[in-house]
């Protein structure tokens, strides 16, 4: 099996390279608005792209006939 330990060693130097030199870590959370925010956008210009509006209607309404309502 290949040796994996010098290549987290390697990874692990990289990351801190890049702390030092753009700062701080990036914490790995974001509010759920900013995440809505960012994906909204390309949402929109899929279902424009691929005629998606039928699709997450039959879903939603297949979702809530297993729901029963």
């Amino acid at each position: 099996m290949a040796d994996t330990a010098s290549r987290t060693m390697i990874r692990t130097r990289g990351r801190r390279a890049y702390i030092a030199a753009f700062g701080t870590r990036r914490s790995g959370q974001r509010h759920p608005l900013v995440a809505t925010a960012m994906v909204l956008p390309l949402a929109a210009l899929l279902v424009v792209v691929f005629g998606g509006w039928e699709a997450v209607v039959t879903q939603a309404s297949s979702v809530g006939v297993m729901l029963g309502r």
